[in-house]
């Protein structure tokens, strides 16, 4: 899939909140929360207009029987996709418009996910580095795959500073 890095656009949160009004139709009593991660829920961040959303469940191994109805709903069905614990659910196909990430509420990735995005939005000088370098891949790279490979070393050191940053009392 191509890269598609566009400047930070108010409708994405609107976009969450009806996906995630969608969404508690479907799963029901399944849902604890839900929860607006990634570059779309951080203002004035460059992101691929795709929606990270998150779920939070009971039990994860219930939402696999969901898979049909969600199929027939046109949401790509890519289970765990290299997390375990996690249940992913993709919309838009070509032209994707969320990622929905499924997880058990013990499970340690949430945590990980909200601790950065709470960083990034109370940083807003870790943003727009985290946004230029983003920029600078997408002009390196004319796909998703490389282009996320690419910034992975990137994202893990500012998540130990966002970690770092939560364990001293979220100041400064």
């Amino acid at each position: 899939m191509k890269v598609r890095l566009t400047d930070f656009c108010k409708e994405w949160a609107q976009m969450y909140q009806t996906e995630a009004q969608f969404l508690k139709t479907i799963f029901g009593d399944e849902v604890i929360q839900f929860e607006h991660f990634g570059s779309t829920s951080v203002p004035g961040m460059k992101a691929k207009p795709v929606i990270d959303m998150m779920c939070i469940v009971k039990d994860i191994n219930k939402i696999d029987f969901f898979n049909g109805k969600m199929d027939a709903l046109g949401y790509d069905v890519a289970g765990e996709w290299g997390i375990p614990g996690r249940r992913l659910f993709r919309k838009g196909g070509e032209n994707r418009t969320h990622h929905i990430h499924f997880y058990q509420s013990d499970n340690p990735q949430i945590q990980r996910h909200l601790i950065f995005r709470d960083y990034l939005r109370s940083h807003p000088d870790e943003a727009t580095r985290y946004s230029e370098f983003k920029e600078e891949l997408a002009l390196r790279f004319e796909n998703t795959s490389g282009y996320s490979l690419a910034k992975k070393a990137f994202v893990s050191e500012m998540e130990q500073r966002a970690l770092l940053w939560q364990r001293m009392g979220s100041k400064g």
